[in-house]
C-alpha cells in the first residue's frame, strides 16, 4: 500500500549524521560501523531505496536547527543566525537531491495529486517504483532559526509549507517539550503571519499552554505531524485526550511516532532496550486505535514516524529494522477489524485529504 510519512528529518541526517540516503541501509550502516559520535551510529533505518521498497512516495521532510541560549544545556546553535544558516545548508541538500531526481518538492494541490497519481499508477502497472522521485513537503521543526517575519516570508517563497514553533525547552517563539509557558509576543506575531501566508501550524512539541493558545488564536490549518497519545503513555510530549478532541474538531490529522519512549509506558531512554521491552509495531496500532475511537472514524490519524530522528534500531520496535516495515501497519489494522478504506486513510489518504482541504487550487 502507498504510504505518506508526515515526519522525516532527512536533511538533518544528511548534514549532521553525514548519511548519503541514496545508498541502501547496509552501506550506510557499514560506513558508520566504527563511529561512536552519536548513539544510533550503524542503527539507521531510513534510505531512499528502503523508502521506495516500502512504497513511501510522499513525506513531510524537515529543516531543523535549534538555537539555544547560554543557560540552556541542550545541544544546538549559539545564535539564531547560525541556526538560520544551517537550515539554508539543509535546503541546499534538498535542492541537490532534486537535481539528482531523488526527491521532488511538493508545494501545491496540483503538484500533490499529480505526484500521487504517478506513484499509484506506476505501482499498479509495474508492482514497484524503483526510479520515481520521492515527493516531499518542506516543514520547519522549531522556529528559532526564523530571524524575522521577513525570513518567514522568504522561507515560504522557497517552499516551506508547515512550521512547528517550538522544539525542546524554552524557545524564542514558544515554550516546548520539557518546559513551561506559552507563546511569546513574537510567537503570537509569528502565528498571525503564518495565518496570512496559509501555512500549516504543526502542534508537535508545544506545551499545553501553547496548544490552548493555538486552538484559540490560529485560524489556519493545523496538524500534529508526530505525536502519540498521553492516555497510553503519560508525558507532556504526548497529546492529551482534550487536545486530540480539539484537533479532531478542526479536521486536523495526528501522525503516530515510532520513538520507543513515546510508544510504551516505562521506557527509560538510554537504559531500556527493544528486546527487553518486547516492543513491536503492534504498540503503535493501539495509539492509532485510540485516536480512531475518540473520533468515531479513521479520518484523523496517519503516520509521522520520525524514524532516524536522532534514534535508530536501539530505540525502535524489534520488528522494524527498515522504514519499509511500516507496511506492517496495514496488516495489523486489518487484524483488528479495520476495513480497507479506513486502512488506506491511515496509511496515506488522511494526509492527502488534509492538504486538499488546506491548499487553494
Amino acid at each position: 500500500m502507498f504510504i505518506f510519512d508526515a515526519h522525516l528529518d532527512l536533511s538533518m541526517n544528511a548534514m549532521e549524521w553525514n548519511r548519503d540516503f541514496r545508498c541502501d541501509l547496509d552501506e550506510i550502516r557499514r560506513r558508520e560501523a566504527s563511529l561512536t559520535d552519536k548513539k544510533d551510529r550503524g542503527n539507521g533505518v531510513v534510505s531512499f531505496p528502503a523508502m521506495r521498497r516500502g512504497n513511501i512516495g510522499l513525506c513531510v521532510a524537515t529543516q531543523i536547527a535549534r538555537y539555544v541560549k547560554p543557560e540552556n544545556k541542550r545541544s544546538g546553535w549559539a545564535s539564531p543566525e547560525q541556526a538560520w544558516a544551517h537550515t539554508q545548508a539543509q535546503l541546499a541538500w534538498y535542492r541537490a537531491m532534486e537535481e539528482d531526481q531523488q526527491l521532488l518538492q511538493i508545494t501545491t494541490k496540483t503538484g500533490l495529486n499529480r505526484h500521487l497519481d504517478l506513484w499509484l499508477e506506476t505501482t499498479h502497472s509495474q508492482g514497484n517504483t524503483p526510479n520515481l522521485p520521492i515527493g516531499y513537503i518542506l516543514s520547519l521543526e522549531g522556529a528559532d532559526s526564523i530571524l524575522t517575519l521577513d525570513h518567514l516570508t522568504r522561507a515560504y517563497e522557497y517552499g516551506l509549507r508547515a512550521l512547528g514553533p517550538s522544539h525542546y525547552g524554552p524557545g524564542t517563539y514558544s515554550a516546548g517539550t520539557d518546559s513551561e509557558g506559552g507563546f511569546s509576543v513574537r510567537g503570537r506575531e509569528l502565528l498571525k503571519e503564518m495565518d496570512r501566508l496559509g501555512m500549516i501550524l504543526d502542534l508537535t512539541h508545544l506545551t499545553d499552554e501553547a496548544l490552548n493558545e493555538s486552538f484559540n488564536q490560529y485560524q489556519g490549518p493545523m496538524w500534529a505531524s508526530h505525536c502519540n497519545c498521553r492516555a497510553l503513555v503519560p508525558h507532556q510530549r504526548q497529546l492529551s485526550d482534550e487536545h486530540i478532541k480539539l484537533l479532531i474538531e478542526r479536521k486536523g490529522v495526528i501522525g503516530v511516532v515510532f520513538d520507543a519512549w513515546m510508544m510504551v509506558p516505562g521506557w527509560k531512554r538510554g537504559i531500556s532496550t527493544p528486546a527487553e521491552s518486547k516492543l513491536k509495531i503492534e504498540a503503535i496500532v493501539s495509539h492509532i486505535d485510540h485516536i480512531c475511537q475518540m473520533a468515531g472514524n479513521a479520518e484523523n490519524v496517519g503516520i509521522g514516524s520520525d524514524l532516524d530522528g536522532g534514534f535508530g534500531t536501539e530505540q525502535c520496535p524489534t520488528d522494524l529494522d527498515s522504514i519499509e516495515r511500516l507496511q506492517l501497519i496495514a496488516t495489523l489494522l486489518e487484524a483488528r477489524g479495520y476495513q480497507s478504506d479506513d486502512i488506506e486513510r491511515v496509511m496515506f489518504r488522511n494526509w492527502v485529504n488534509f492538504l486538499d482541504r488546506s491548499w487553494v487550487a
